[in-house]
């Protein structure tokens, strides 16, 4: 089964989790504000999608635009930006879909389509 972070308010997510039900894909949902992926999920989720770190921050939320993360991230170690992200749910791109070998950052359906 999978695991999916997700965020209710989050359109995207809605879609998500949308295309999971009538595609009788079976997952364990998770709220990402409420459990935020701590700094060793955020590690698994980084290396099983294949994608540079920096693909896992929220670009498009309010509290990147507000600590000005576009100047900052270019500079910090990857510590550092497992311990931002780790600090807020609302930090992290969603959804986040997790199998058993492969992580999928944000929803995008021709990547999810493969999971059928």
């Amino acid at each position: 089964m999978y695991k999916v972070y997700c965020y209710n308010k989050c359109s995207t997510c809605q879609k998500a989790l949308k295309f999971l039900n009538e595609n009788n894909i079976k997952y364990e949902f998770i709220d990402i504000k409420e459990n935020n992926p701590n700094k060793e999920i955020l590690k698994e989720i980084h290396l099983k999608s294949k994608k540079e770190l920096k693909k896992l921050f929220n670009t498009s939320g309010l509290l990147y635009k507000e600590y000005e993360l576009s100047k900052k991230i270019p500079n910090m170690t990857e510590d550092e930006m497992y311990e931002l992200l780790s600090s807020n749910g609302m930090l992290v791109k969603r959804p986040i879909l997790i199998g058993d070998d492969f992580s999928l950052i944000g929803f995008k359906e021709d990547e999810w389509k493969k999971l059928k």
